[in-house]
């Protein structure tokens, strides 16, 4: 019935009564009215039916109403996040109880342009069931001062649910039933550790994204098992190069070494590029409690002073690990790529191999820009030049078919032994890392494409066009600030988005610029269904080259196990698989979601705690953005603080939402985005995640 149900609303974009359907369905009896009605509220439960106010039911989608996710602020305002569209703006009058990091009901109550403002109607799932926060007495009872002041809740514990916490503990607090207005009951889950104790501010910010930090002991118990070394008889019906020329390449303190690569030029004027990854799901066997953990956390995160990694340590920097001088067991693919950048042929298999040595960055660095070879690289330095030719030829033929490269800067936190942050320092991302980058990308595209043409179920990588309204929003948007796009902008296409980028490319703002133009992009998610990437403008991509930090990987190479080498294609698997990649996916992509936000968090928390140092001092930075209470200036080391407009007490300024500036009253001069200033830092606090800063004032010229 449920079905036959939702085709007469797709039939006909309008509500239909109960009466009015069980015509349509044919139905007389009470007991088929029954079911009907009970149809229908599964179906509202759901999400996939609406229920009016005069009790006739429709379509969900058709609906004036919208599901996303609640982004409180700490004013009491709030957006709602919807996928695929733009957020909706929430009053604090029309927040109906919901919190910070609801999923709600939204309807839509007016619209200017692209601004929409709307009312929250329902509460569909409150995420926060667990959060953080600071533990304190008061009136013999215990209370939470949570860290995230955009939920607005009062949280009282009793006595006998606070597990011994005491004043100035960091907890992990679990909400247990609903006072009276934002007044909740809450228990004590997990003590953190005290406020003032080493690393206990990022594993605050660890539990919050619900990051379990330690792994269970049956996974542990599972991982006993596991063997340091590679048996011989796991070396049998696998294609042996370990006599191979094959290394990795990888950062100075990296340890999950998961790719390695080999290079040689073949007799027919061809490219030979073959990417070795390390074999985890051999190891990591299906719904044992290694796997069931792997999936849960999705992906390793990668924190100021610390790895959590979705594997533990003896596989991630260990038996998985392709170390130099140790037999490893691999999925190889190799690839033979034509003078233009396009792999004419390739094959892909299990092997064993034995790195030959664990290259740096730095090192291979050395060799490509600078002509310098470190000790122990001479040997290799023939194959690294080959390679940087073959990377050339890749990422040309990338580029001729849209491939955007964003050119984004990001921030390093250098931090010491007890994980107090010392500097911010841009990270390097050189001739090496370039290289390995289009490596992975030719070896992902190749696997995703095979897979693709035998038409069985599988996880992709995939990114959606973007929306054609937000990017002529950035379009004027660059002509207020007096720029002129070269070419039009109709169809959106990945060279579209090159030739804007292109057309930016030497303005004083670029790397500013580029940032905004990519939020108004999609986000890249997991998905069994391949619409290709539009970032990467591939038209069949997938993430095949990582397995010891995410899951997705670990999940291609199983499927490369089942359908290539033990040759299960029936229609079992393929049912079962068809199945559960819908929930890999999904799950796999809010993990990741939750894993950047939290890295993101980390190193705001550390860039104030580094600028606490620095109260006074002054630098030159670049406007990135101007709001209506003042400009956010980022300086050189991507550090970016608020200069409030109460503080420019040279002029009355006011902000212009035609040219994005702060103009003054009298002398018209302003600020706008791109403008370099001087700047002097007023405040910073690693509580908040804040710095604030202040224009330094010109001294006039004595006369």
């Amino acid at each position: 019935m449920e079905e036959q149900i939702l085709e007469i609303f797709r039939h006909e974009k309008r509500a239909y009564s109960v009466s009015e359907l069980e015509d349509l369905l044919g139905l007389g009896s009470v007991e088929e009215l029954k079911e009907l009605l009970k149809t229908l509220n599964r179906l509202e439960d759901q999400l996939k039916v609406y229920r009016t106010n005069k009790n006739n039911y429709m379509l969900f989608q058709n609906s004036h109403l919208k599901i996303g996710k609640l982004l409180g602020n700490k004013k009491g305002f709030g957006f709602v996040d919807i996928e695929g569209d733009d957020d909706v703006f929430i009053a604090p009058s029309h927040m109906n109880n919901a919190i910070h990091g609801d999923t709600v009901i939204v309807e839509i109550t007016s619209q200017k342009g692209s601004d929409l403002e709307g009312r929250i109607v329902k509460i569909v799932d409150r995420k926060l069931k667990q959060m953080v926060g600071e533990f304190y007495y008061k009136g013999g009872k215990g209370h939470v001062d949570l860290d995230d002041d955009k939920v607005k809740i009062n949280i009282e514990i009793d006595q006998d649910k606070t597990l011994g916490a005491m004043n100035g503990h960091k907890v992990l607090v679990k909400l247990l039933n609903k006072l009276k207005d934002n007044n909740y009951k809450g228990q004590v889950v997990k003590i953190l550790g005290h406020k003032n104790d080493p690393g206990v501010d990022i594993l605050s910010i660890v539990a919050k994204y619900e990051i379990n930090d330690t792994f269970p002991d049956e996974v542990m118990e599972q991982v006993e098992g596991i063997e340091l070394e590679v048996s011989e008889e796991e070396k049998k019906n696998r294609r042996d190069l370990r006599d191979h020329m094959i290394f990795t390449i990888d950062g100075d303190d990296a340890k999950d070494l998961d790719d390695a690569v080999e290079f040689k030029r073949l007799e027919n004027g061809h490219y030979f590029l073959g990417v070795h990854i390390a074999d985890v799901s051999y190891y990591v066997k299906e719904n044992t409690p290694l796997d069931k953990e792997a999936f849960e956390r999705g992906t390793s995160v990668y924190l100021a002073d610390r790895v959590i990694p979705m594997l533990p340590h003896k596989l991630s920097n260990g038996i998985c690990s392709l170390n130099g001088g140790v037999d490893r067991l691999a999925m190889s693919c190799e690839m033979e790529i034509d003078e233009k950048g396009n792999v004419v042929d390739y094959d892909i298999f299990e092997s064993v191999i034995n790195s030959k040595k664990r290259m740096t960055y730095k090192c291979v660095n050395q060799i490509l820009e600078k002509n310098e070879i470190p000790e122990g690289y001479e040997p290799f330095v023939e194959s690294l030049h080959g390679m940087a030719e073959l990377a050339h030829v890749l990422r040309k033929n990338k580029e001729e078919r849209g491939y955007i490269d964003f050119d984004i800067d990001e921030a390093k936190i250098v931090v010491n032994e007890q994980g107090e942050a010392i500097d911010v320092v841009l990270r390097e991302r050189g001739t090496g890392e370039k290289l390995i980058e289009d490596f992975m990308i030719a070896a992902n595209e190749t696997v995703a494409t095979h897979i693709y043409f035998m038409e069985l179920p599988f996880i992709y990588r995939v990114h959606g066009e973007p929306n054609e309204e937000k990017i002529n929003n950035f379009v004027r948007f660059v002509a207020m600030l007096g720029y002129k796009i070269e070419g039009k902008v109709k169809d959106i296409h990945p060279k579209t988005m090159q030739m804007i980028l292109n057309s930016l490319k030497d303005k004083k703002e670029f790397h500013i610029l580029s940032s905004l133009l990519l939020r108004s992009m999609q986000k890249a998610v997991y998905d069994k269904k391949n619409i290709g990437h539009f970032g990467l403008a591939s038209k069949c991509y997938t993430h095949f080259t990582s397995p010891i930090r995410r899951y997705p990987d670990t999940t291609v190479h199983r499927l490369l196990r089942t359908y290539l080498f033990e040759n299960h294609m029936d229609k079992d698997t393929i049912n079962y698989w068809d199945q559960k990649l819908i929930f890999v996916a999904e799950h796999s992509s809010e993990r990741e979601r939750a894993a950047v936000a939290c890295e993101r968090e980390v190193d705001d928390m550390k860039k104030a705690e580094y600028m606490m140092k620095h109260i006074g001092e002054e630098y030159e930075g670049i406007v990135s953005s101007v709001i209506s209470f003042g400009m956010f200036v980022e300086l050189d080391n991507l550090v970016e603080g608020l200069v409030h407009i109460d503080t420019l007490t040279d002029d009355q300024y006011h902000f212009d939402e035609t040219t994005f500036a702060l103009v003054g009253e009298r002398n018209k001069r302003g600020y706008r985005l791109g403008d370099r200033v001087k700047i002097v830092v007023t405040n910073a606090n690693k509580q908040t995640k804040t710095v604030d800063f202040e224009l330094v004032k010109e001294k006039k010229e004595v006369e």
